[in-house]
C-alpha cells in the first residue's frame, strides 16, 4: 500500500472538513479501529523485516499528523459553531441586588432615632429566664407568662431563673443596660424574637421588635408621647392621628397601646408603651425614687407592612426574589 498516496487523499479530505459531523466521519475513516491506516499497520505483520523498516516509520508518521490535523479542526469548527461576540455592540448591564425591605426600614429607624439622640444597641437572641421574665416583673406563677408563648432550651438547671429561651421580646435588653450604665440614656434595642405561635397572615413565630428606653430624672409621658409621636410621623412621612389607651403589661406602670389612624380610616394598634415599672428598676439595681423612665416596644415587621402596603407577614421569609425587587427604588 502506497503511504504517500494515503497521505495526499486524507489532505485532500481534511481541506474540505466544514463541520463536526464531517470531521467525526473523517477521523474515522482514517485513524479509527477500522480505518485505512490501521490497514496500513495490519499488513506489517506480513511484511518482510526490510518492508516493515520502510513502511513502519512512514505509518507512524502519517498516524501522528492525522492526529494532529483532527485537532486542529476539532478547534476550528468549535470556534465556527460558537456564537460570535460582536464587539461594537454595547455591554448587557448588569442588575444590581437591594436591601431586604426589613433592612431598609430597619436603617430608617436607627436614623430616626439617633437623630432623636438614642443609641443602638443589641442583644443577645439565646437568653435567660431571669432577664427575659424574672427581672422584667413576671415571675414564674405570673399569669401574665401566659402571653407569651415560649420557646425553651433543653438543659440541666443549675439555679433558679438561669434556664434557657429564645428571647420572647427586646424587653431584657432593659435590664442588662440599666445594670451596666448610669443614667441618664436613651436606648433603642431593634432584634429578632421568638414565639410559639400559629403562623397565618399577620403571626410568625421568628419576628423582629424595636424595644424602646429612657431613663433620666424628669422622664414623664409627655417626653413618651412626644418621642412615639415623632417617630411615627417621620417613619410614614404624612400626619398621624394617635389613640393613647390604658393597657396592662408587667413591666411598666401605668402602662398604654398606641394606636394609629390608618388612610383608610381604620385604627390599628401598633405598640405598647408606659413608665418604667419600679420593680424593674430596683431588678436592675436603680433607685425608683432617683429616677424614671418609659419604655415601648412593636413589631418591626408590622411597620413595614403599612409603609409598603404587604398583605402577608410571610412574605419577608419567604425567599421570593419577586418580592424583594419591589423595594429597589
Amino acid at each position: 500500500m502506497n503511504v504517500s498516496n494515503l497521505r495526499e487523499e486524507a489532505l485532500k479530505e481534511a481541506e474540505a472538513i466544514e463541520n463536526a459531523d464531517q470531521l467525526k466521519s473523517f477521523e474515522i475513516k482514517y485513524l479509527g479501529r477500522k480505518g485505512k491506516l490501521n490497514d496500513v499497520l495490519g499488513l506489517l505483520k506480513t511484511l518482510s523485516i526490510e518492508e516493515r523498516r520502510e513502511l513502519g516509520p512512514k505509518a507512524q508518521k502519517l498516524k501522528k499528523e492525522l492526529e494532529e490535523i483532527v485537532a486542529f479542526k476539532t478547534k476550528e469548527v468549535s470556534l465556527e459553531s460558537s456564537p460570535q461576540i460582536d464587539i461594537t455592540r454595547p455591554g448587557k448591564k448588569q442588575e444590581l441586588g437591594q436591601l431586604h425591605p426589613l433592612t431598609k426600614i430597619q436603617n430608617e429607624i436607627h436614623d430616626i432615632f439617633m437623630a432623636m439622640n438614642f443609641s443602638v444597641v443589641d442583644g443577645p437572641e439565646v437568653e435567660t429566664e431571669h432577664y427575659n421574665f424574672d427581672a422584667l416583673n413576671i415571675p414564674p406563677d405570673h399569669p401574665a407568662r401566659d402571653a407569651w408563648d415560649t420557646f425553651w432550651i433543653k438543659e440541666e438547671v443549675k439555679k433558679i431563673g438561669s434556664r434557657k429561651l429564645l428571647r420572647t421580646h427586646t424587653s431584657p435588653m432593659q435590664i442588662r443596660y440599666m445594670e451596666t450604665h448610669e443614667p441618664p440614656f436613651q436606648i433603642i434595642v431593634p432584634g429578632r424574637t421568638f414565639r410559639y405561635e400559629a403562623i397565618d397572615s399577620s403571626h410568625e413565630i421568628n419576628f423582629h421588635q424595636l424595644e424602646g428606653l429612657m431613663v433620666g430624672k424628669n422622664v414623664s409621658v409627655a417626653n413618651l408621647k412626644y418621642v412615639i409621636e415623632t417617630f411615627m410621623k417621620k417613619l410614614f412621612k404624612r400626619k398621624i392621628e394617635f389613640l393613647f389607651r390604658p393597657a396592662y403589661f408587667p413591666f411598666v406602670e401605668p402602662g398604654m397601646e398606641v394606636d394609629i389612624k390608618l388612610e383608610n380610616g381604620k385604627w390599628l394598634e401598633m405598640m405598647g408603651a408606659g413608665m418604667v415599672h419600679p420593680r424593674v428598676f430596683e431588678e436592675a439595681h436603680l433607685n425608683p425614687k432617683d429616677y424614671q423612665g418609659f419604655a415601648f416596644g412593636m413589631g418591626i415587621e408590622r411597620l413595614a407592612m403599612i409603609k409598603y402596603g404587604v398583605p402577608d407577614i410571610r412574605l419577608f421569609n419567604s425567599g421570593d426574589l419577586r418580592f424583594v425587587k419591589q423595594f429597589k427604588k
